[in-house]
């Protein structure tokens, strides 16, 4: 079998076993394998193209050989840097190390385009318009998934802090991004693909710019569309750039991520009931002034042991988690209480929103790194008709996802957006450090309801006082 044919037969393998990977990660109980399965996929495909270095003219091959080496020196220190950050992230973290993920992707389609628009052409070889056409575009989306993603991570990270307002400032992005397709056009149509190294490199410097000034001003609420918005970015860099690198394996794979990215992020802008274009070019999440009317009722308190005994008797518990039961690490001192109530016959159930926690699944992950049984995992359509049944309804570090004022107060900046519907509940139980507001900056309704109590704390602390007060009221027989 000579090169050539082991290169196409290696994409070949390498492009299924993406997509039988992606096809396992659709479930829980066997996206840990899936994501296993599309590693091997990306050894294949890494490892074939090193057998470009043959069936290449003997001129060349020192060239290559010096590339080669450097790829390997490079793999080594990329494999190194990721499996020690794989090892270490905390959970809470997660969502940060995804955005840093993508933004890698996107740079690496961008780094291609760079390369082929500032290479010298070789004597005879020529590309058409549309080869350049679709580099540069595969280039432009990948420079602003890189520089986007990376304002993403250090938001989520806490290293950005605000979020950037001023006047005029979509006009200024929209300037930002006609003269950037502009000088595409030049390079493309002007220069034949082969515009003088100022002019490429200002076509990347100002696609960088681009994706920092569309991200920084879209506030905290919307990072989880985000991050999936530039993951779909990037699948599409990719594919574009595997046409132009004549790579199969590329076209196949960033074409998967990409649609599928593209309809995860619809799916979740349309569970908090928003446009894309809405999320991106909105204040939303921002300013954490809305204005909203008056609020009926008085905040409650309530010890968490006296919440934990009213759950120990009740019938069915619903537990609805948010992004402060990561920040907690409570999951593993959940799932205990949650075992010590079915072993006092309490029907548990766990009710995740689409957007709960700062990235898709977030809560999915961190609720089955603790060892909760998938069958008890919820998604908001499959248990939303259940809480009017629940004796007891216990939120978890969650506050915009379960602000009944999305349904009832057209006022409300988060009004329409589907929520969880734990105010059906008999009795409420909201575990939160404080009285802060959620990400959209807006009161949640919930928290003054007549049926609602706040268990103030750390959710951790929370939890072993709970746990305590089940193991006492059952004489410490668990």
């Amino acid at each position: 079998m000579n090169a050539q044919l082991l290169i196409e037969v290696s994409a070949l393998a390498a492009s299924f076993l993406f997509i039988y990977g992606l096809k396992r990660m659709s479930s829980p109980v066997t996206a840990r394998s899936g994501i296993v399965v599309a590693g091997y996929g990306m050894l294949v495909a890494v490892l074939a193209s090193f057998l470009y270095t043959f069936g290449v003219a003997e001129a060349a091959k020192p060239h290559l050989t010096t590339n080669a080496i450097i790829a390997v020196v490079a793999l080594l220190i990329g494999v190194g840097w990721a499996w020690r950050s794989g090892k270490t992230v905390e959970m809470t973290a997660m969502p940060q190390m995804v955005a840093l993920y993508n933004g890698m992707g996107g740079g690496s389609a961008a780094a291609i385009a760079a390369m082929v628009l500032l290479a010298v052409p070789a004597e005879g070889a020529s590309h058409g318009s549309l080869h350049y056409l679709v580099t540069v575009f595969g280039g432009l989306i990948g420079a602003v998934s890189l520089s986007g993603s990376l304002i993403a991570w250090a938001k989520l990270d806490g290293r950005i802090n605000k979020t950037l307002r001023m006047t005029g400032i979509q006009a200024i992005n929209g300037s930002i991004m006609l003269a950037t397709i502009g000088i595409g056009l030049y390079i493309v149509f002007g220069a034949g693909g082969h515009a003088p190294a100022g002019v490429t490199v200002a076509f990347f410097a100002l696609a960088l710019i681009f994706g920092v000034m569309m991200t920084m001003p879209i506030g905290g609420a919307d990072m989880p569309v985000v991050i999936s918005l530039y993951n779909a970015f990037t699948g599409l860099a990719v594919g574009l750039e595997g046409y132009v690198l004549n790579n199969p394996a590329l076209m196949i794979a960033g074409m998967v991520v990409g649609s599928a990215g593209t309809l995860l992020t619809l799916l979740m802008a349309k569970a908090m009931n928003r446009s894309v274009s809405n999320v991106i070019f909105s204040n939303f999440g921002a300013a954490g002034d809305e204005q909203q009317g008056e609020i009926k009722g008085s905040q409650k308190p309530a010890e968490a042991g006296d919440a934990a005994v009213n759950m120990r008797y009740a019938s069915k518990v619903i537990i609805a988690p948010g992004y402060g039961l990561a920040v907690a690490q409570a999951q593993h001192k959940l799932y205990e209480f949650v075992k010590l109530l079915q072993d006092a016959g309490v029907e548990v159930k766990f009710a995740i929103h689409p957007v709960a926690g700062r990235m898709p699944g977030h809560m999915n992950v961190l609720l089955a790194e603790a060892g909760v049984p998938y069958d008890i995992i919820y998604d908001m359509e499959d248990i939303n008709g259940e809480f009017k049944e629940a004796d007891v309804a216990i939120v978890i570090g969650a506050n915009d996802t379960v602000n009944p004022a999305a349904r009832t107060n057209k006022s409300s900046p988060i009004y329409g957006m589907p929520i969880l519907n734990v105010d059906h509940a008999k009795q409420v139980y909201v575990v939160k450090r404080g009285q802060g507001k959620g990400y959209s900056g807006v009161e949640n309704e919930l928290f003054f309801a007549d049926n609602t109590n706040l268990v103030y704390g750390d959710a951790q602390k929370v939890m072993v006082s709970m746990i305590q007060a089940i193991k006492s009221l059952d004489g410490g027989g668990h």
